[in-house]
């Protein structure tokens, strides 16, 4: 199928496509093979994933979620729970920390990805050539 068989997508249904794991043009085939490496085709429709890099941004935008979960939860913890010591916050917040970390990362890469083919941010393609072809 090509680009005209599909409807465009709209802005918000392309994100939670992403957000799902989803093509963001189709929303039926998955946009991982594995935990988070994307698939460079989708196996629906054929849409092209592979120029559509999130690099490092899932990962900053997931620590950023997780921080401002977390830190406001420890401030109350120490706030009405009297100072607990220190193994009690360890005991809690690390393993709370991992486990919201590693179920928000694959959503927010897939909003990412998702984000990128809605507004058409394409990764540049790599050149053929060595170094920088002009020099002299």
């Amino acid at each position: 199928m090509s680009d005209e068989d599909y409807a465009p997508v709209e802005f918000w249904t392309a994100l939670l496509r992403g957000w799902s794991g989803r093509c963001p043009r189709c929303g039926k085939g998955a946009l991982f093979s594995r935990f988070l490496k994307m698939q460079s085709h989708c196996p629906t429709c054929n849409q092209a994933l592979e120029p559509y890099r999130a690099d490092d941004a899932p990962a900053y935008f997931t620590i950023f979620a997780v921080g401002h979960i977390v830190v406001p939860l420890v401030l109350i913890v120490e706030r009405l729970g009297q100072q607990p010591p220190l193994w009690f916050h360890a005991l809690l917040w690390l393993p709370l920390s991992v486990i919201l970390a590693l179920y928000l990362l694959p959503h927010i890469k897939g909003a990412v990805i998702a984000l990128l083919w809605a507004h058409r941010i394409a990764a540049p393609k790599p050149s053929s050539g060595g170094l920088d072809n002009n020099s002299p």
